[in-house]
């Protein structure tokens, strides 16, 4: 014979167990790009988050009751939680690469007043930026990177399992070395578009020089408009094929910090 609610210890247990194992993948979720996007619903999200935490969670024993009010299980809380951050801003640090990109060719070619609110940024971004921001969506998409990260970080619970303390400085180091690689990354991407738009201003700087009576505004500003369309539409595979490229260096970037971490 045993007095009513005795096993009660023992489901608050697993209830512990289960929301801190989705600590780590929920934090992932509200960093990393297309899964924390604003036009994702939050309830989606923790929908996600408590289903990939159910998988894992169910497959370890509970953690003991006495080390849920313990001081350490603060700390196991924060680490849980920089560990899935980290993973997610990586891969957003990535894909900023784009619309870095996407700024710069529309300042140079004189687009930069064709903006609309980002609901990503939460201001106001120009729309070549958030054009080519989709396009890398898309290719993300395409190539399985979502299913990629979401079993990364499912494995990272049998590389780190809870209570696994990683070294902060690897996640510093990391940050730095990905905003390193998105600023090349960027420069790679919007620079053939920049030198032809050099070209293009340099000539028509020629033709205003020895003919003064065309106007720089009336004649210019459309032809470098129009050189821009005709470079982003020619260059479209190009770009697919540095996305697809970006999209690699992403993941193998994040599948490096897990594995340093």
């Amino acid at each position: 014979m045993t007095l009513p609610g005795m096993d009660m210890q023992i489901i608050m247990a697993y209830l512990a167990t289960f929301l801190i194992f989705s600590l780590r993948i929920g934090a992932f979720l509200l960093s990393a790009p297309f899964f924390g996007a604003r036009w994702v619903p939050l309830q989606i999200r923790i929908i996600m988050a408590f289903t990939l935490a159910s998988s894992v969670a169910m497959a370890t024993p509970p953690i003991p009751a006495e080390q849920l009010g313990s001081p350490a299980m603060i700390m196991i809380i924060l680490t849980e939680i920089s560990i899935g951050l980290t993973a997610g801003l990586i891969l957003t640090i990535f894909f900023g690469a784009v619309s870095l990109a996407g700024e710069k060719i529309a300042s140079t070619s004189g687009l930069s007043y064709a903006s609309q609110v980002d609901p990503n940024a939460g201001g106001q971004t120009p729309v070549v930026s958030q054009i080519l921001y989709l396009f890398m969506m898309v290719i993300f998409v395409t190539l399985d990177g979502h299913l990629i990260v979401i079993r990364s970080i499912l494995e990272t619970y049998s590389i780190m399992p809870v209570g696994y303390q990683p070294d902060t400085s690897v996640m510093v180091q990391s940050g730095i070395e990905a905003a390193g690689a998105m600023f090349f990354a960027a420069a790679m991407i919007m620079l053939p578009v920049t030198m032809i738009l050099l070209f293009i201003n340099t000539s028509i700087g020629i033709i205003t020089r020895s003919a003064p009576q065309l106007n720089l505004f009336s004649f210019g500003f459309p032809i470098s408009l129009i050189g821009v369309f005709f470079v982003l539409y020619f260059s479209a595979d190009f770009l697919g094929y540095a996305m697809a490229d970006l999209t690699d260096d992403a993941i193998q970037h994040m599948l490096d910090l897990i594995g340093a971490m």
